[in-house]
């Protein structure tokens, strides 16, 4: 389907922003858990605050060393595959071909990249390993960089913000476990160096935690998200090369009010790019006021929108 039409339908959703609402309800959504699946549940149910302590230690003297980089269940969110592409020196289209296999996240069945693991069942070992440890250390995705923790945010109903909190993986084959190096869940986060993640993907992380809600609760008038939609989510947390072409080169800028000097800026900056994405995908599933429509646009969009209602 043309960008030309896919800009019309969002045109009309946003006219219907009455029509909307908000899900009233407790939810729970793991950002980052486990990175290997296995049938026995390796999570320990504790909620770590980011002073409480655990022992934790990896290094190359433990003799699972390396073992939690075979069969790794990695989603990569939007901000592991730039710097992944800055490392390697690829765009994104041509990291998206060699290093990921295409699936749909578990909480909301969008579509994401996950990082292809070797051998024919996907149970080898990752791509970037090697026996010295991972080849991409600096920028690893930020699954292993919480590992062995995980996080989970929690949006109580009529609470103003969400709130985050850690519990422990602990499965059978990590002797990390058995180190004696204490340290709180603070310290950690800040060693592996996981805010800049979290800064730059917390509007990704945002819509997959209501799209969740949503798939339990029901979404606006009862729809789920279309597969058009849907492909334009995976455009903006894949591949940026891609929606700086459809921000550019499409009818976008004639429909949003959209800064001039941010118009500059979005050309060469990947970050801005993505609060972009964030933002426009916001507007486009929840009707969120994240994106401004151009008046003479809302206007239309008002008057079709009015058109529909009094011929039905």
């Amino acid at each position: 389907m043309s960008d030309k039409s896919s800009l019309d339908e969002e045109d009309a959703e946003a006219a219907q922003a009455s029509q909307r609402a908000e899900p009233a309800a407790d939810l729970e959504f793991k950002v980052f858990e486990g990175v290997r699946a296995q049938a026995a549940d390796p999570v320990q149910p504790v909620k770590l605050a980011p002073g409480d302590s655990f022992a934790f230690r990896c290094h190359r003297g433990v003799s699972c060393w390396n073992a939690c980089c075979h069969g790794a269940d990695v989603t990569l969110t939007p901000y592991d595959i730039l710097r992944l592409c800055r490392h390697l020196g690829l765009r994104p289209a041509e990291f998206l071909l060699r290093h990921t296999v295409p699936a749909l996240h578990a909480g909301t069945d969008m579509p994401v990249a996950k990082l292809k693991m070797g051998g024919e069942d996907g149970k080898g070992p990752c791509a970037f390993v090697a026996a010295e440890g991972c080849t991409v250390y600096a920028d690893r995705p930020a699954t292993c960089r919480y590992y062995p923790l995980g996080l989970i945010s929690v949006k109580l109903k009529d609470a103003e913000r969400k709130d985050d909190f850690h519990f422990l993986v602990r499965e059978p084959h990590c002797k990390g476990h058995d180190e004696t190096k204490a340290q709180s869940v603070e310290e950690f986060r800040h060693e592996q160096g996981v805010e800049a993640n979290e800064r730059i993907d917390r509007g990704w992380i945002d819509i997959l935690m209501k799209l969740a809600s949503w798939r339990v609760l029901g979404g606006p008038m009862g729809r789920s998200p279309t597969d058009q939609t849907k492909q334009m989510f995976f455009m903006v947390s894949t591949d940026v090369d891609r929606f700086r072409r459809f921000v550019l080169e499409s009818r976008f800028l004639s429909v949003y009010a959209v800064d001039p000097d941010a118009v500059e800026r979005l050309k060469t900056d990947d970050e801005a790019l993505l609060a972009l994405g964030f933002a426009w995908l916001k507007n486009v599933l929840f009707n969120e006021p994240t994106v401004a429509l151009k008046e003479d646009v809302l206007k239309q969009a008002i008057a079709k929108a009015r058109a529909g209602a009094e011929g039905n």
